[in-house]
């Protein structure tokens, strides 16, 4: 872990979510404290809450099913908004799955299931957004690769305590984040998570 102190943090509590603000040129760290931890991200410009990280336009950008160190993610304007520097992880990560919600877990016999989609909406409220459909959300973490015909592998996240990714931010943003709910990726319970937020490229 870098010596720089943050500029600004959030923690975030288990099954909850929380929310940084960072300026263009400013990095993110997502760390997991615990491990065995899945972050639902999400990114939202400052001074347009319509303009967000789209997974899906970062696909037709990138070309891969996650970006690599080095490239961006994309807004659904099609302009960069983080760019991923470090993985400090395992480095498996989803970008296309959507957030756990309470109609989801109800329909597997569990009513009124914390959930990311709920938490989304707290934690966006709290800063200030408003938005009535969430954006899907880049799952830091979430273990569940593709298979060739085309069918996820749902296996448990394989974080580490104090595994992290960093991301530099290319445009002024909200960044959002929560504490994945599903106890079925997450070895059992939902454990906290914390956001940084640095001045300069921590990891130098």
């Amino acid at each position: 872990m870098s010596a720089q102190q943050p500029s600004s943090s959030a923690h975030i509590d288990a099954y909850s979510g929380g929310s940084v603000v960072a300026r263009a040129g400013q990095y993110v760290r997502v760390i997991d404290l615990e491990g065995v931890q899945i972050g639902d991200l999400f990114a939202i410009v400052t001074d347009n809450h319509d303009e967000f990280l789209s997974p899906s336009v970062t696909r037709l950008h990138n070309r891969t099913l996650f970006p690599r160190v080095g490239q961006s993610f994309f807004t659904n304007d099609d302009r960069p908004i983080l760019t991923f520097t470090r993985d400090n992880s395992p480095g498996i990560h989803d970008m296309m799955f959507g957030s756990c919600n309470a109609k989801w877990f109800a329909q597997r016999g569990m009513e009124n299931h914390p959930n990311c989609r709920d938490n989304y909406f707290t934690a966006a409220r709290a800063a200030g957004i408003n938005h009535v459909t969430q954006p899907d959300p880049v799952n830091i973490f979430q273990n569940t690769p593709p298979a060739p015909d085309g069918t996820f592998f749902i296996g448990v996240t394989m974080s580490n305590p104090g595994d992290s990714v960093t991301l530099r931010a290319d445009i002024d943003c909200i960044v959002v984040l929560t504490a994945c709910s599903s106890e079925r990726v997450l070895g059992g319970q939902s454990t906290p998570m914390r956001l940084e937020v640095y001045d300069s490229d921590p990891d130098n």
